[in-house]
């Protein structure tokens, strides 16, 4: 199970923290990715890190903005979000997998919904 929080109203180039804390089978997942989608819009790809060796991958339109990371110990995930433009408006989700993908159809657990506002 996922558990997600930290989402909130901000203005445009302020910071969010979101986190995904894991708990259950944790170690039958290897990667936790967030996913976003804003209204009237598919889900798409924000972020992931490995559990083990803490790789991370990032979608162009976050990168040098966002900071994916984990904490083996708590069994938890972040996401660092610095520079916020209102274009990062959506729900955000934390979601695990067994393996890598930027597919949010590859991942089979996830936590609640979190809203991110981005106020211009």
């Amino acid at each position: 199970q996922l558990q997600a929080s930290g989402g909130g109203l901000v203005q445009a180039g302020g910071s969010l923290r979101l986190s995904c804390a894991a708990s259950g089978r944790t170690s039958s997942y290897y990667h936790v990715g967030w996913f976003r989608q804003a209204p009237g819009k598919e889900r798409e790809f924000v972020a992931a890190i490995s559990w083990s060796v803490g790789v991370t991958y990032y979608t162009d339109s976050v990168k040098g903005r966002f900071t994916i990371s984990r904490d083996n110990a708590k069994n938890t995930a972040s996401l660092q979000m610095n520079s916020l433009k209102p274009e990062d408006t959506a729900v955000y989700y934390c979601a695990a997998s067994t393996y890598y993908s930027r597919r949010y159809q590859d991942y089979d657990a996830w936590g609640q919904e979190t809203q991110v506002t981005v106020s211009s």
